[in-house]
């Protein structure tokens, strides 16, 4: 009888391990779900993360460049909003070489900025030219 019981666990175990083997991708977010949100479509996010001291607030902006001047560029997003954001001059640039440093950022590029609520941009991605 211990035998039997002890037998049947073992299957069960070993379907549901099986199950969620298989299954497993599909039950979180696709990559597809991800792109959809944060691909090439994004207009702004805000997106609120568990760090170590506590929520953060980060905002995210896609679009061109209209204007550099003083600190704050001027972007024209998607939706045809055009918005002014003050950028860390320390910030990190990533993209092609030539636009390294924030002080070599220019009208017409297509960039998406990192920064958090209330604070200077401290990430820009290039993404090429518009």
């Amino acid at each position: 009888m211990k035998h039997r019981r002890f037998m049947i666990l073992a299957v069960a175990l070993v379907a549901l391990n099986t199950f969620f083997w298989v299954a497993g991708p599909s039950l979180g977010l696709t990559k597809a779900i991800v792109n959809q949100f944060f691909g090439n479509r994004l207009i702004r996010a805000e997106v609120i993360i568990q760090g170590n001291g506590g929520p953060e607030d980060w905002l995210i902006d896609r679009g061109v460049i209209t204007s550099v001047a003083g600190g704050t560029i001027t972007l024209r997003e998607l939706d045809g909003r055009s918005v002014p954001i003050t950028v860390d001059q320390a910030a990190k640039v990533q993209g092609p070489a030539r636009f390294a440093a924030v002080s070599r950022l220019r009208p017409r590029l297509k960039v998406v900025l990192y920064h958090q609520a209330n604070q200077p941009v401290e990430l820009v991605q290039v993404e090429g030219t518009g």
